[in-house]
């Protein structure tokens, strides 16, 4: 058996390996003996001690091995050819389903040598986000046995009206070890009854949205979620943070970390990067989610970045057309944010609104100069979900560049962190 290599020098040389696969021989056996599992745990006819690797679709999907090791054509962990103890991920699809909820834990599980297949109600192509056409392994009669059910976010209101789906997910997850969500497909499970007396978390700004299920705890805090056996992720990239977990669960610790490694993924279980805790969830309208969208402007967004404790936004904004027709809406748009009943990081409704108090503003007719100074400032303080001081502050000027559009500041911090704004 060849030396094992890793993936960047299969990719580095790929040009000359494949031709070398089509003339190397099987070690063991013809791969038409021996046919290399799938999807399915176990392969009819394999020989005991065999292995191969995980299906890559090159030519090495038809080599077999003698010993375990690194395929040495494409790099992958070889696996038994009878599929013993080879675990397997089974991965739900329906129409609209985000592409990074199944190719994120897809590249982990099968970075860690997990056998992953996908199960669609029918076994035509499915159409995810971005156009990105996917043929499913599998049908809701078919599908063979898993280890883990991984539903993914998306497209989910018209999966949770979906009662097939919803019957094949509650059948499915009695004879599973884990069931995960990524993203927005907490949704799917709390409608199939999953999420009833389970602590759960789902995509930056639905999270609460999940108190709608009878018995549900949920937190804002982390990436992912572990009840035991259902565990849910944050949205997008948090899923390869979920299957990373599952895998050192089934695999161990030190399987999960060499895959992060081999995938170039800075993984940290404990990571405290959770998007829902970023301090630009207290920025009014479109601005909550990056986007430089607030009610009653014409606006584009040129910047925004911070942390959990500060947060800056900047905007160019072409409507209103003066200073002070821009801080009345922002000072509406603030309050009208501010009004909305949040949820502490502990799940819990706050009794009331936290209140904003604004220090100064848009100048009255008839000001003086040192108003007219303040009529592009507008100050405020408020307290967040756990009761701690923040100041935000709201700058306008005319752009130098574009006298007839302003370039607009928006700045929020803790206070009792020394946070700049």
């Amino acid at each position: 058996m060849c030396a094992p290599v890793n993936r960047r020098s299969f990719v580095a040389s790929m040009a000359a390996l494949i031709p070398a696969a089509l003339l190397r021989p099987p070690v063991v056996m013809a791969a038409a003996q021996y046919p290399k599992p799938r999807v399915s745990s176990t392969t009819p006819g394999a020989a005991p001690g065999s292995y191969v690797c995980p299906p890559c679709g090159l030519p090495c999907d038809k080599l077999t091995f003698d010993k375990p090791g690194s395929c040495p054509q494409c790099g992958m962990t070889l696996i038994s050819a009878t599929g013993a103890g080879v675990p397997t991920v089974a991965m739900l699809l329906y129409p609209g389903v985000e592409i990074i909820d199944i190719a994120g834990p897809w590249e982990a599980f099968g970075t860690a040598g997990f056998l992953v297949h996908t199960v669609a109600e029918k076994p035509d192509p499915l159409t995810l986000v971005f156009n990105q056409k996917v043929i499913p392994d599998f049908t809701f009669e078919n599908a063979p046995r898993a280890d883990v059910l991984l539903v993914p976010g998306g497209g989910y209101e018209q999966a949770m009206a979906n009662p097939r789906l919803i019957a094949w997910l509650q059948s499915k997850s009695e004879n599973v070890s884990y069931v995960m969500s990524v993203c927005t497909g907490a949704f799917i499970l709390g409608k199939a009854g999953l999420l009833a007396g389970q602590t759960a978390t789902a995509t930056y700004g639905m999270v609460d949205d999940l108190l709608d299920f009878p018995n549900v705890k949920v937190v804002h805090d982390q990436r992912f979620v572990d009840n035991g056996k259902v565990i849910t992720t944050g949205g997008l990239t948090s899923g390869i943070d979920g299957a990373l977990h599952v895998i050192s669960r089934i695999a161990g610790l030190g399987a999960a970390q060499s895959s992060a490694l081999e995938m170039e993924y800075d993984w940290n279980p404990t990571s405290q990067f959770v998007r829902s805790t970023l301090a630009d969830r207290f920025l009014p309208d479109g601005l909550v989610f990056g986007k430089g969208k607030i009610q009653g402007m014409k606006a584009t967004l040129v910047s925004t970045e911070g942390t959990t404790d500060r947060w800056q936004a900047k905007l160019l904004v072409s409507e209103p057309r003066t200073d002070n027709e821009i801080i009345d809406i922002l000072r509406k748009r603030i309050d009208a944010t501010a009004k909305k009943d949040l949820q502490s990081m502990e799940g819990g409704p706050l009794a009331h609104p936290r209140p904003v108090s604004f220090l100064r503003g848009k100048r009255e007719a008839g000001s003086g100069k040192r108003e007219a100074k303040n009529s592009r400032r507008l100050l405020w303080t408020f307290a967040d979900e756990q009761g701690y001081p923040w100041r935000g502050v709201a700058v306008v000027e005319r752009d130098r560049s574009m006298r007839d559009q302003f370039q607009v500041m928006l700045s929020v911090g803790r206070t009792d962190r020394s946070a700049h704004v």
